[in-house]
């Protein structure tokens, strides 16, 4: 599948008009259901295919992704590079083994985080800062969509560099 006809896959699958409520709180015309186009086959397989066009072989051990959105993309770009995933989820458990991170990761591993839709950028934010605490390098954030409100801006102005695989505008959004 082309950009093109990736573009057209996930705004029929996800583009919704109304009246939302997004996580920063700010209103908007248009909501891209995240899940609607992450449990399409074909869509997480053309994403993967586009995020390890992003990851620079040799110069990134693992991928991570955040729950809950994060979880189907990192495991389609852990497929399509052939590297490791970590999962990271919102807050430590309280049992088993209470961790906060799921899979390997050693200090000093070199990781591209994959995130979904990127407003603000305040969750993938904490992600990241999870993964520095832990030891981590993360080499850079990469976003499906960029609703270019601010992500990459909060994202760049934390040192972290920041890629999308699409913008609203691409994705013909005008809001």
């Amino acid at each position: 599948m082309d950009n093109a006809q990736l573009i057209k896959r996930i705004c029929e699958a996800a583009l919704l008009r109304g009246e939302f409520t997004l996580r920063s709180g700010r209103k908007s015309k248009y909501y891209l259901d995240k899940y609607l186009f992450e449990t399409q086959p074909d869509i997480l397989a053309a994403l993967g295919v586009l995020f390890a066009g992003r990851v620079e072989k040799g110069k990134v051990d693992r991928v991570a992704g955040a729950e809950l959105g994060g979880i189907p993309l990192v495991t389609a770009a852990s497929m399509a590079t052939g590297l490791p995933s970590v999962l990271i989820r919102n807050q430590k458990k309280d049992y088993g083994t209470a961790k906060q991170l799921e899979g390997k990761l050693d200090r000093g591993d070199r990781v591209v985080i994959v995130e979904d839709i990127a407003t603000t950028g305040g969750q993938v934010l904490e992600a990241a800062k999870v993964l520095r605490d832990c030891g981590a390098v993360v080499v850079k954030i990469v976003a499906v969509i960029d609703r270019q409100e601010g992500a990459r801006e909060n994202i760049e102005g934390a040192g972290f560099k920041f890629e999308s695989l699409f913008t609203k505008t691409d994705l013909g959004i005008d809001e």
